[in-house]
């Protein structure tokens, strides 16, 4: 099968079936390709992203984003989402219609991603969110993207007593076209529950025509409102403060919203929050920087660069495409039927893979570098691809290609690791950050080198590239960005990453209890083979004492009940076919080791030696990690492939204040 037509993981054996310890592989893995029989069905609107052209667009190095006070000790932003125009793709083909974050009253801050939070240790951010997803008279705005209104989701046509639900339909409905809810979330934050941005704290836009009896806030708005004494709220606004008590690490912020996470992001709702300072920091000039900040100079250069990588699809007017139905997949029938006829939706789809790269709002963009050492700041911001990242020297070079450069890791999630981490590759799963220093001081002036994935074009479970599955396709997915080296303009006073001595990684200690909890996917009891949702849970024993998981949906009763300040060991079972990235709210996990079912028991990888807030837990393997919730109240813990988080693989968290 070409890589231009629709690829398919293998699925689950036929019927209603839950994955336990030893069955077959899930199947919630579908790439969305479309060239090919998809393509034709669309009647040919689809951008063939080998027509896009490569490195013909410079990086777009984030600003920050503009505060609107800095007094006080603390630091202020009034920020929105709105809908505009932004040239992704190359100049010479369409721009595309985007959603993105921006500073009222400076309309040239919106973008997509965002421009950068930055914020320092110990100094509070206030932010104040508005929801602006309106036209200029005000009236709602519907969403971009095919919204399924059969999930478990936001629902506002649900009113006050059916929002944050699963509707129930006497028809197959088509996508909700009403206004859309929002909440931000900052991702890795240590941030009370009020600001923790819960998938039921969503808000729809103070517009002029919201329908009669629609809910216009989520169920959990009001009390995460009243408990930061901010219960009196402009409509369409949220508040939330950030402590920023925590270690100096690269978080980002992204909407969160029940049931449209994977739409709203997909759509622009996402970017970076860079903490610095506090004990777990170095020294300026101990790394290569500066990064950008408020009031540079014009002309700047900047050493360190955050760096968001993303996949989508376009179509040939410049509009960002995403899967309108179920039977684009391919594992249905392309008319269904779905529900309530069967029990599968009519529009999710299980993973959504796209066609194009797309890094910090361009797609394959080309950044001019000194001969010299570079921080970059990594974030896998797709929906569901693992990256697999490389420098080389050719990027159409068979897979696995020979590294270029070493990827010297210093970071991770929640800040620095233990020991810098020599790599020929960076894996990053959904959600996860890689601090890392590159070295391009040897290379003659003039050198061109490639930031190449060799990942998969489909889920990832793993294993070799080459060996144990096929990586992406070189001509497309396969590239990332490349790199120019231009003469030395600057004075390079950073350390070799060989030498640096980074701040101490305290271990946790010992857990005061062990949790199994279980990773699963359901298939359909109407179609053969077909996934209808991933899902979080317990875990249970057969009567030969083998683990089976025990699936629960964001509606069922809270099972993660820690107590307030207790080290806790998490085993995540993994009974699926494919790896997951875990992310829990609120704190950083200690990756312990990992065991497979069989009992082969291996330690944390190099690049795992300081704190995550995501973790990939791999196929019928345990993942353990320990984590402590110092901060009571409701929080969540869910995958970060995003199509499977908005369909059930999000579960709640109470911490029992002590």
């Amino acid at each position: 099968m070409s890589r231009r037509q629709l690829l398919r993981a293998a699925a689950v054996g036929a019927g209603a079936a839950v994955l336990g310890l030893g069955e077959p592989a899930a199947g919630a893995a579908t790439a969305v390709t479309r060239h090919g029989a998809a393509r034709g069905r669309r009647g040919g609107d689809a951008l063939d992203p080998a027509a896009v052209p490569k490195y013909v667009t410079p990086l777009n190095v984030l600003p920050v984003m503009p505060r609107a006070a800095a007094d006080g000790g603390r630091d202020d932003y009034t920020l929105a989402v709105r809908q505009f125009s932004q040239q992704i793709l190359p100049p010479g083909l369409p721009a595309t219609t985007v959603w993105g974050y921006g500073a009222q009253g400076r309309p040239d801050s919106f973008h997509y991603p965002a421009f950068t939070l930055e914020a320092a240790v110990d100094r509070p951010v206030r932010t104040w969110w508005a929801n602006e997803l309106v036209d200029e008279r005000r009236r709602f705005l519907p969403h971009l993207l095919p919204v399924d209104p059969t999930l478990h989701w936001a629902n506002p046509p649900g009113g006050e007593d059916g929002r944050d639900s699963r509707p129930s339909f006497t028809q197959t409905p088509g996508p909700y076209r009403g206004p859309v809810p929002i909440v931000p979330h900052l991702h890795g934050g240590h941030v009370r529950p009020e600001a923790d941005g819960y998938p039921e704290a969503w808000y729809l836009p103070d517009a002029v025509d919201l329908p009669d009896g629609y809910a216009r806030t989520g169920s959990s708005y009001a009390r995460f409102a009243e408990a930061a004494g901010d219960a009196v709220r402009q409509p369409g606004t949220a508040v939330f403060e950030y402590d920023n008590d925590q270690r100096a690490a690269a978080l980002w912020w992204h909407d969160h919203t029940l049931g449209l996470t994977r739409l709203n992001i997909y759509a622009g709702l996402c970017g970076f929050y860079l903490l610095r300072g506090g004990e777990a920091d170095l020294p300026a000039g101990v790394l290569p920087g500066p990064a950008p900040g408020h009031d540079d100079p014009p002309g700047t250069a900047y050493y360190e660069i955050p760096i968001m990588i993303q996949d989508r699809s376009f179509d040939s007017d410049g509009s960002l495409f995403f899967p309108a139905d179920r039977g684009f997949v391919g594992d249905t029938p392309p008319d269904g039927p779905f529900v309530p006829f069967t029990d599968v939706p009519p529009i999710w789809n299980p993973e959504t893979f796209a066609e194009t790269i797309v890094v910090n709002g361009r797609t394959w963009p080309v950044l001019e570098v000194e001969p010299r050492r570079y921080r970059l700041r990594l974030l896998n911001g797709s929906n569901a691809r693992t990256l697999l990242l490389k420098i080389a020297t050719d990027p159409l070079a068979d897979r696995p290609v020979p590294a270029a450069l070493p990827l010297w890791q210093i970071g991770a999630d929640g800040g620095f690791l233990a020991a810098p981490a020599r790599l020929d590759q960076i894996l990053l799963g959904v959600g996860e950050r890689a601090d890392v220093i590159v070295d391009f001081g040897a290379l003659p002036e003039g050198t061109e080198l490639y930031l190449v994935n060799e990942g998969p074009d489909q889920a990832f479970s793993g294993g070799t590239v080459g060996a144990d599955y096929a990586a992406a396709d070189p001509d497309t997915t396969g590239q990332v960005m490349k790199f120019r080296v231009t003469p030395l303009a600057s004075t390079d006073t950073s350390l070799p990453p060989a030498r640096l001595d980074l701040p101490a990684v305290t271990p946790l200690g010992a857990p005061e209890r062990t949790r199994e909890l279980s990773l699963s996917e359901t298939t359909s009891t109407d179609f053969r083979r077909v996934p209808v949702m991933a899902m979080l849970g317990t875990v249970t024993r057969d009567a030969r004492r083998r683990p089976r998981p025990a699936p629960l949906g964001w509606g069922d009763a809270v099972t993660e009940d820690p107590d307030q300040h207790a080290v806790e060991l998490w085993e995540l079972y993994n009974f699926t076919g494919h790896a997951h990235p875990i992310h829990v709210h609120q704190v950083m996990l200690e990756v312990v080791g990992r065991e497979t079912f069989r009992g082969v028991a291996r330690p944390p990888e190099a690049w795992e030696s300081g704190y995550k807030d995501t973790v990939i837990a791999y196929p019928r393997e345990i993942t353990r990690v320990k984590l402590r919730f110092d901060l009571a109240g409701r929080y969540a813990w869910h995958c970060h492939i995003t199509d499977h988080e908005d369909n059930e693989m999000m579960r709640p968290i109470e911490v029992r204040p002590r």
